[in-house]
């Protein structure tokens, strides 16, 4: 059950109940495609930095280990050692980023697997019963995500074909949750918006799949090569035709500005890569913008990444130990800037929760984008 606490225009602060624990949002989801997070971070580690929510991949665990044998021990909460949420794709992304794999027809995608070759099927039948078997607290609707490159004709078809597939998730979710051996029979679906940078299609599909009653709406397709000015024109249109009292994730986004930026046009939900991936070639997220600790200028600088962040890495080590460490090749200093970054977003999170809480949003917001981009 969602709970909208308050709002402030659009931007909107809430809860989320699960069987995993509650969701206070807006809230960012720490990405461990593989059942980790990239860098050496263990589950223990992101307790430490306050992490809420972690995410995970379904095409890559279908693939390794093999959904089957994590449900055998237990679902991947327990496989992890994770007792809070977990939200796992779909696949469907990865109809998009693996093109020259695979083959789309209305059954589902045949694909190939990008670390041996073998054949794969996967439908949305397929995609949730992956995740019913991952026992994910909320699964992602298998859907296909257009490139904005394409014709409109082509875009209006793939949008059809995902509404249709959306329907059957719903359909094999419901039958799943009422098997007997289910990990979590009380699994949430979120269903996906798409159409490119068509705002007409993406509000024909918003309300057409918001009439579904779903537990939560993504909005899929955006941060895959259209502008930061079309993400929010397409936000803008789309929003307010997604249930104000659902869950609004914006899937794969983004920076800290885009974060603010979304979460002032009524998102509530993110995740992305940038944090960790970042992190391990050597970039920092700071309140003064992001800083490359391979720079010459930091190898005597015995200041912390950030001064008065509570993260492990700067609680006791410096940007010239890091420097040293990336230099080195060294897997601690990975470590210590993908930690120093999540617990970043986690707490940009927080920050932008309280500045909800007490009705400064949107000041808050303009104080903090001054602030990253003064010295760009």
């Amino acid at each position: 059950m969602y709970e909208l606490l308050k709002t402030e225009g659009k931007a909107k602060r809430g809860r989320l109940h699960t069987v995993h624990g509650v969701i206070e949002t807006p809230v960012f989801m720490n990405v461990g495609t593989a059942a980790a997070i990239k860098g050496a971070v263990s589950t223990e580690d992101l307790k430490e930095i306050d992490t809420q929510v972690q995410l995970s991949n379904t095409y890559h665990l279908h693939l390794r280990p093999g959904d089957e044998v994590v449900k055998k021990l237990g679902g991947l909460h327990k496989f992890m050692v994770w007792d809070r949420p977990i939200l796992t794709d779909s696949g469907g992304f990865q109809v998009f980023s693996l093109a020259g794999l695979r083959k789309i027809k209305e059954e589902g995608v045949h694909f190939q697997s990008h670390i041996d070759g073998r054949k794969i099927f996967m439908g949305p039948e397929e995609s949730m019963q992956i995740q019913s078997n991952l026992g994910s607290t909320i699964a992602m609707a298998f859907d296909e995500c257009p490139a904005s490159v394409h014709e409109r004709a082509y875009i209006e078809q793939s949008v059809e074909r995902t509404t249709r597939w959306l329907k059957r998730c719903k359909a094999e979710m419901s039958r799943l949750n009422d098997l007997p051996d289910t990990v979590n029979k009380e699994q949430l679906l979120f269903g996906i918006n798409q159409g490119g940078v068509l705002e007409d299609v993406r509000i024909a599909h918003a309300k057409e799949i918001a009439e579904l009653d779903l537990p939560g709406y993504a909005i899929g397709g955006l941060a895959v090569g259209e502008s930061h000015e079309e993400m929010y024109r397409i936000l803008d249109a789309v929003v307010p035709h997604l249930p104000q009292n659902k869950p609004t994730y914006l899937m794969g986004v983004g920076t800290p500005i885009n974060i603010l930026e979304a979460v002032e046009r009524g998102v509530d939900f993110f995740d992305c890569v940038y944090p960790s991936r970042n992190g391990r070639h050597g970039h920092a997220y700071t309140n003064q913008g992001k800083i490359n600790l391979f720079n010459a200028k930091f190898e005597l600088d015995a200041r912390p990444i950030e001064e008065g962040c509570g993260c492990p890495a700067c609680s006791k080590y410096s940007r010239a130990y890091i420097r040293h460490l990336l230099k080195a090749k060294e897997m601690l200093g990975m470590r210590l800037l993908v930690l120093h970054n999540l617990y970043f977003y986690n707490h940009l999170m927080e920050d932008i929760r309280l500045a909800l809480d007490e009705g400064r949003f949107t000041e808050f917001k303009k104080r903090k984008i001054e602030e990253m981009t003064k010295n760009t």
